[in-house]
């Protein structure tokens, strides 16, 4: 499965959208827990967009490096990936 580069760079410029939103709100003094709400969203777009790149590599990369041989390499490289991903 190959990541749509064209719909992560949608999400992505709409991120960046609510990034420049949150910016106006605390310059206009809105009410904290609005602010809040935009970050909780900002956070779970961009986790759903790491998700969405984790999973295409998962499918291509890795699955093509354990027919290869290499399976335990790259199974160690998106773990510690995962490892900071959650964090």
């Amino acid at each position: 499965m190959q990541v749509d580069k064209g719909d992560l760079l949608r999400r992505l410029r709409k991120i960046e959208g609510q990034v420049r939103g949150v910016q106006r709100m605390i310059e206009e003094d809105r009410y904290c827990m609005d602010i809040l709400v935009q970050l909780a969203a900002i956070k779970s777009a961009t986790h759903n967009i790491g998700l969405a790149i984790l999973e295409g590599h998962t499918k291509r990369c890795v699955s093509n490096a354990i027919r290869s041989g290499d399976g335990e390499q790259a199974i160690n490289e998106m773990m510690e990936v995962l490892r900071s991903f959650v964090k």
